[in-house]
Parts: C-alpha cells; sequence; structure tokens
C-alpha cells in the first residue's frame, strides 16, 4: 500500500507542478524542480524513508526507458534538419561537452573543492545512468555524482531557456543541441515543452554528448591526477 501511495502521490504532485508552472511560468515553478520540493516535504511531513519510497522510484523510473526511447519519432521525423545542420551541431557538441567539463574543473579548483568533487562534477551534464557507470572507471563516488547530475539538470531546465532568451538565441535546432548538451534528460524533458524540433534536437544531443564524455573523461581524469 506504501508503494501505491507513493506512486499516486509522485504522479499527483508532478501534475499539480504541470498546472502551476503553465499557470505561473518562473524557473521556480519548473515541474522538475517544484515537483520534488513539494514531495520531499510531504515524504519528510508522513515520516516516510527514503527505502520505503525506492519501490515507486524504482517503478516509475522503468518509464524512462521507453519514453527515451520514443524521442527517437521526433528525431527520424525531422531529420533532414539533422543532415542540414550536421556540422554545425557537431562542432557545438564537441565545445559544449568540452566547456561544460573543463568550466566544472576550473571552478572546482577555485573553490578549493577536493578531487572526490572533481572528479563527480566532471560528468555533471550526461544522465545518471550514463553518469554512474563512467564514475566507475574514474573512480568517483556514486551518490555524488547522481547529486550532481540531478542538481545540474534542475538547473537546466530553470534556467536554460531563460538564458538561451536572454542572449536571443531563438533558433529551435540551437535551443535544443544547447539544452541536451548540459541539461540531459530533465533539460529535454523542458524542451520537449518548447516545441517538436527543440525535444528531438535535445534528445540526440543528451545521448551523443554521454558518448562524447566517456570518451574524454578517461584523458581528463588522468590529467588532472
Amino acid at each position: 500500500m506504501i508503494t501505491l501511495y507513493n506512486i499516486i502521490l509522485t504522479v499527483s504532485v508532478y501534475y499539480l507542478a504541470r498546472v502551476i508552472s503553465k499557470k505561473y511560468s518562473t524557473p521556480l515553478t519548473s515541474p522538475v524542480f517544484l515537483s520534488t520540493v513539494i514531495i520531499i516535504g510531504l515524504l519528510v511531513a508522513s515520516n516516510l524513508s527514503y527505502e520505503e519510497y525506492i519501490p515507486a522510484k524504482n517503478f516509475l523510473t522503468f518509464f524512462l526507458g521507453p519514453a527515451t526511447v520514443a524521442l527517437a519519432l521526433p528525431i527520424y521525423k525531422n531529420r533532414h534538419l539533422f543532415t542540414k545542420y550536421f556540422t554545425a551541431a557537431c562542432v557545438g557538441l564537441f565545445i559544449g561537452t568540452v566547456t561544460t567539463i573543463t568550466s566544472a574543473i576550473i571552478l572546482a579548483h577555485w573553490f578549493d573543492l577536493s578531487e572526490m568533487f572533481i572528479r563527480g562534477l566532471t560528468v555533471k551534464s550526461v544522465t545518471v545512468p550514463v553518469a554512474t557507470e563512467i564514475g566507475k572507471i574514474i573512480k568517483g563516488n556514486g551518490s555524488l555524482i547522481a547529486a550532481f547530475v540531478i542538481i545540474t539538470g534542475m538547473i537546466g531546465a530553470m534556467f536554460g531557456a531563460k538564458l538561451l532568451d536572454w542572449f536571443k538565441i531563438n533558433h529551435p535546432f540551437a535551443r535544443g543541441l544547447s539544452i541536451g548538451t548540459i541539461a540531459h534528460g530533465i533539460g529535454t524533458a523542458e524542451a520537449v515543452k518548447e516545441g517538436e524540433i527543440q525535444g528531438a534536437v535535445s534528445g540526440a544531443a543528451m545521448g551523443i554528448a554521454a558518448v562524447l564524455t566517456s570518451l574524454i573523461i578517461p584523458y581528463i581524469i588522468n590529467f588532472i591526477s
């Protein structure tokens, strides 16, 4: 019964967060961020532990796989755009991936963070399943990596579109590419709300950026160790 309660609670809160987000569109009402805050508050108020919530989490995250595969449809429908902007997209993805890794390392050094934090931050922009596997290779802390990845995704979902508006980046292909490269699946969920092209490009960028990161990270880690 607790698992069923947690599933209904999570779905209901996310639906409510989407309604609030549509009515009051601000970074703080981003559905992922708002629903996370509300659910944490309700779990604490209900004295439910994370261990009791895990079965519901596992059930809901099972659907991430089919949801990710479903992104293939808009990617296929917009394949002519990928062909048209192939070179620009490859260059943008490579520069974006390298920049998000190196900027994290530079900021971590500025704040004098430990090497364990640095290792965790280097994979913050790829989706959790890939980041945790890369974390095993670079000997990072799995819990720390998962936390950095989720926080990065939330920040990207909350402020990514606003920053792109601020810099007057309006082309749907460029917006999707930017969000998917830096904010993985959580950012892609927001990009889908902007439009089909943004969602398709963001989904593709998320996957390719993960592959690029897995190829680049071992060399960078060896360099900073």
